[in-house]
């Protein structure tokens, strides 16, 4: 008998993984929750998508059809997504909002175990409204990786960039496309062939697409890094159709931070911000911000709190400029380049917002990160109004929603009336609400 392949093995050891599954707990919805009032507009730049089970229906080319992607149910009852032959072993990526908090470690396997507002549109239109979240950019999910890699991976390229364009088709079309005003576009890229990569931003750019979804560590995921100029017609065409590049934590490998080798769980998920530090490291010591002046670099799920110790860092070392060897030929210095060219997302980080001014407060956005386990729904107005209690009204609409409609473009004329369906406070935001 011929030797197994690694996808073979793979294939196997999801099916194994999934199949395993069939004692799993029960899935609890909790009560639904009464809407939130709205004290002040939010405009979240982290939340997810999962991908509904239709996505790709009518939306691959034909000689694709039969190779999927699509949902396939075990005699199990667990979902999976079918992609080639491959199966991955989840459906919906730590999507648990409106579960228990000792249920929210536990993956979904199907998806009527999700809230319906993490693959439905119209659904997730009404949790935003009961959050009080007025727009969202959504990251894709468990099918695609936070940054869209899954199809660059796949051995078939065809098929893969097949897939990744099917992707982007619903997105614009039936994710943001229904609701404009409330939804911000965001693309997943080509990996691997850069200049593919940058016809496409520039074709999605003119469908409408303001942000893409990239790794902060390709290099993590096989493909050039950063210092290369591999990358350059990518980041390019981002600078000149305005672009924003996200950067999602878990975009290269799980943690680019790691703990022991027998850590548990919970210390992956407090190293998450350093995985920021890290990245920035990469984004400005290979130059990036000097070779494209005008490109425009969001992190999320990282927090804030770590950009002060950063700028402080930075500084340090322009002190020894003498003894620098990798940032030289410019006066632009790469604490100036941070603060131009980065900007930074907060989940209601109490001590972040209170070094706002050495982060500048014009870099500093709000993430609900919806339906995660770290998501704030539907509580995300009463957690920002904590964290801005006793700033300025001012600074604190920057940071909620203003930052964010600047940098990605968003347009925010339908806000006011959206608006008058809710409270508003005057002077400073309390930490009443």
């Amino acid at each position: 008998m011929p030797e197994k392949t690694q996808r073979q093995r793979e294939y196997e050891e999801a099916m194994e993984r999934a199949l395993a599954r069939h004692g799993r707990p029960k899935v609890t919805f909790l009560p639904e929750p009464e809407p939130r009032p709205r004290t002040l507009p939010i405009v979240s730049v982290d939340d997810h998508l999962v991908e509904p089970p239709h996505l790709f229906e009518g939306r691959m080319p034909q000689r694709f059809a039969e190779m999927g992607p699509k949902v396939v149910e075990l005699e199990n009852g667990v979902q999976l997504w079918k992609m080639g032959d491959e199966l991955l072993p989840n459906v919906g990526l730590n999507a648990v909002v409106g579960r228990p908090t000792e249920e929210q470690s536990a993956e979904p396997a199907r998806f009527d175990e999700m809230r319906r507002g993490t693959w439905d549109i119209e659904a997730r239109i009404a949790d935003m409204d009961l959050d009080g979240v007025y727009a969202s950019m959504n990251f894709p999910s468990a099918l695609s990786g936070f940054a869209g890699w899954r199809y660059s991976r796949l051995e078939d390229k065809e098929f893969g960039l097949a897939a990744l364009r099917a992707w982007n088709d619903w997105h614009i079309e039936a994710w943001s496309g229904p609701h404009p005003d409330r939804i911000i576009p965001c693309q997943i890229p080509w990996f691997n062939d850069a200049e593919i990569a940058a016809q496409e931003i520039r074709k999605n750019a003119e469908r409408g697409f303001k942000a893409v979804s990239f790794s902060q560590a390709p290099h993590q995921l096989g493909y050039p890094s950063l210092y290369s100029s591999y990358w350059d017609p990518f980041l390019r065409a981002c600078e000149e159709t305005e672009t924003v590049i996200c950067l999602h934590f878990g975009t290269g490998r799980p943690s680019a931070a790691d703990a022991a080798p027998d850590a548990g769980r919970d210390a992956g998920i407090m190293l998450l911000p350093f995985s920021g530090v890290i990245a920035v490291a990469d984004w400005i010591f290979s130059k990036i911000p000097l070779k494209f002046p005008n490109i425009k670099i969001a992190l999320s799920e990282c927090g804030i709190g770590w950009v002060p110790f950063v700028l402080d860092r930075l500084n340090h070392m322009e002190t020894r400029r003498g003894a620098r060897k990798d940032w030289t030929e410019t006066e632009l210095t790469p604490s100036e380049a941070l603060l131009r060219n980065f900007w930074f997302c907060a989940l209601g980080e109490t001590a972040g917002y209170r070094l706002r001014d050495m982060i500048g407060v014009e870099n500093i956005l709000s993430e609900a990160d919806y339906p995660h386990e770290d998501s704030t729904w539907p509580n995300t107005q009463t957690t920002l109004g904590l964290g801005f209690a006793g700033i300025p009204v001012e600074e604190v609409e920057l940071m909620a929603y203003k930052n964010a409609a600047k940098l990605f473009r968003h347009d925010t004329t339908g806000l006011a009336g959206w608006q008058q369906e809710g409270p508003r406070v005057a002077g400073t935001v309390e930490a009443s609400l």
